[in-house]
């Protein structure tokens, strides 16, 4: 840089939360403390609400309606939060804590695309191809049509 350009701020991290390090360096969010908690206790809420929902379908011989219905209400939720904390301001403070208890914490816990991956296998293995391609398809386009309302189900609520 010459003299006689100007300063120029360095960019924003949005991945950088306002707390410091011990030498005064902003931190990472990933390693903040308190904002690790926040997904921690998201997720175990989020976890556990999913299990009693599963434990509470009692299983079935067919198609996963549990694991469906966890996965696409969970894209319509996320979708509608992220859009809602998105068109509020810039990912930092409260939104950044909201959505970091909130979606990745509880809906990341309640979502489960290992369970809709194991499930897609064992029908396939079950020897019901069809039903298992059934399941992955509806799982993925259910989830995408959802996530695609939830934005504009939370830009016409705020919006509004």
């Amino acid at each position: 840089m010459s003299a006689h350009e100007p300063e120029r701020p360095l960019p924003h991290d949005p991945d950088l939360e306002v707390d410091e390090g011990p030498l005064g360096e902003p931190r990472a969010a990933h390693l903040t403390p308190h904002l690790v908690a926040l997904v921690l206790l998201g997720g175990a809420a989020g976890t556990a609400l999913r299990d009693a929902i599963e434990r509470a379908s009692g299983g079935s011989d067919g198609f996963p309606w549990a694991t469906f219905g966890i996965n696409v209400s969970g894209a319509l939720v996320l979708a509608m939060l992220v859009e809602a904390l998105a068109l509020r301001g810039s990912d930092v403070g409260r939104r950044r804590r909201w959505r970091l208890l909130l979606g990745t914490g509880f809906l990341g816990g309640y979502t489960t695309y290992s369970t809709f991956g194991v499930e897609t296998d064992t029908l396939l293995r079950d020897g019901r191809p069809g039903l298992a391609m059934t399941y992955a398809l509806a799982t993925v386009l259910a989830g995408l049509v959802v996530s695609v309302l939830g934005i504009k189900v939370a830009r016409t609520e705020l919006l509004r």
